[in-house]
């Protein structure tokens, strides 16, 4: 077996960058400039305490999310090592669902997800996000102001998933409070994955009772035979990484729309699609910005270093899309596809078309029915939520004309 040598011994002595900071959430750049100086894989803590390599090469990130034999995602060996309140916990702890599986379990789980999913006709996702932002905007439009993050983005996720799972809007608010609170990790870190755990157990238990035309339902009903205690924990896995990360999608590329009136003018004209503002917000502001957590199934190297077995290797996207912004700078063509955002390999995001679908649907019909959004803040004033693995504004506050979109002219 190969040993590490002298220098790969030497960076694992090395200070961890700490991404739990609170300036971490608000300028992760001095961070991911201090992981890419350790070369390939930097190493740095998740929480006080939790140490991980950090990988920052894209050359790097491929070969580990298609080495299937050296690496697993498995993290059970390393939940053995971490204390039970750890924050990050919630996020990382090791659940019977693709996310987690490796080899036949996860083709099997994955299968399921892809099937469900492709029940899921286009023009009827579209029309959840359109009846959704239409209940939204009427809550927010006579006001002539808003927070895009508390009042739209991440209320219009829980709306849209609700229905695809077969929930009604009325639990919404319950969703949205437990997966901000799971996330973030932190001290309510606990609390959210109990409260979010709940919420699918109460949802598969109804379905298991009486189907409906839902994504719980299809899963139950998969020619995979799972149990209900699997359907759990794909619904767990599905409902909370289609909210949180594309809700955060949206408000990014909002922000981004919004501070730039050039921008913003070719957007709403019709003259640029707005697939170029998500494009470049998964490019450079992507929101699930440190996860894609591997562990070597033994000791091994990765680019020069030497990783120990039962020690998180985490994927930063974020600073791979920092690297490339410094490499090509602005010379990177729109609907130019390469950023690793979607992940790649066996565990790639098998449902990336819903998402585009949602965040494009999202800001097109909001921008249609108030078409003079305008930041009461410049975007360097924004705030960040705090937490290792997004990228995810607190709050966007605007400012627009009144109106409804149930006045004449409102509805596009």
């Amino acid at each position: 077996m190969t040993h590490p040598s002298p220098a790969e011994q030497a960076f694992s002595l090395a200070a961890p960058v700490r991404l739990w900071e609170d300036g971490f959430a608000r300028d992760p750049h001095p961070y991911y400039a201090a992981l890419r100086a350790h070369g390939p894989v930097g190493w740095a803590e998740l929480a006080p305490g939790v140490p991980a390599y950090v990988v920052t090469d894209r050359r790097a990130a491929l070969d580990l999310l298609h080495d299937t034999e050296s690496f697993s995602h498995d993290p059970r060996p390393w939940e053995a090592t971490v204390p039970d309140d750890s924050p990050v916990l919630g996020m990382m702890r090791w659940r019977p669902n693709t996310l987690f599986a490796d080899g036949g379990a996860h083709l099997r789980y994955r299968t399921s997800l892809i099937d469900a999913f492709d029940l899921v006709e286009p023009h009827d996702l579209r029309a959840r996000v359109h009846r959704a932002v239409h209940l939204l905007v009427s809550r927010i439009g006579p006001r002539g102001e808003a927070d895009l993050v508390g009042d739209f983005t991440r209320p219009l996720m829980a709306l849209v998933f609700n229905s695809l799972f077969g929930l009604p809007d009325s639990a919404s608010d319950r969703l949205d409070t437990a997966l901000g609170k799971l996330i973030e990790g932190g001290a309510q870190a606990a609390e959210g994955e109990a409260e979010f755990g709940g919420y699918v157990l109460e949802l598969i238990a109804a379905k298991t009772e009486r189907r409906g035309d839902d994504l719980p339902s299809w899963l139950l009903d998969h020619p995979a035979a799972l149990t209900p205690e699997e359907v759990t924990w794909q619904v767990f896995l599905t409902l909370g990484a289609g909210h949180e990360p594309t809700a955060n999608l949206v408000s990014n590329a909002l922000s981004r729309i919004l501070g730039n009136p050039a921008y913003y003018s070719t957007l709403t004209s019709g003259a640029r699609p707005v697939t170029d503002a998500v494009l470049e917000v998964l490019h450079h502001e992507t929101p699930l910005a440190n996860y894609g957590i591997h562990y070597a199934r033994t000791p091994v190297a990765l680019h020069g270093v030497w990783i120990r077995a039962a020690v998180p290797v985490v994927i930063s996207y974020g600073a791979l899309a920092q690297a490339a912004e410094q490499e090509r700078g602005a010379e990177r063509h729109p609907s130019d596809a390469s950023h690793l955002s979607w992940s790649a390999g066996p565990h790639a995001c098998p449902v990336k078309q819903h998402t585009l679908l949602i965040a494009t649907e999202a800001i097109e019909r909001l921008t249609q029915w108030l078409p003079d959004l305008e930041p009461v803040l410049p975007r360097e004033r924004l705030t960040w939520r705090p937490g290792p693995f997004h990228r995810s504004l607190t709050a966007l506050p605007v400012r627009f004309s009144p109106r409804s979109p149930d006045q004449p002219g409102g509805r596009p």
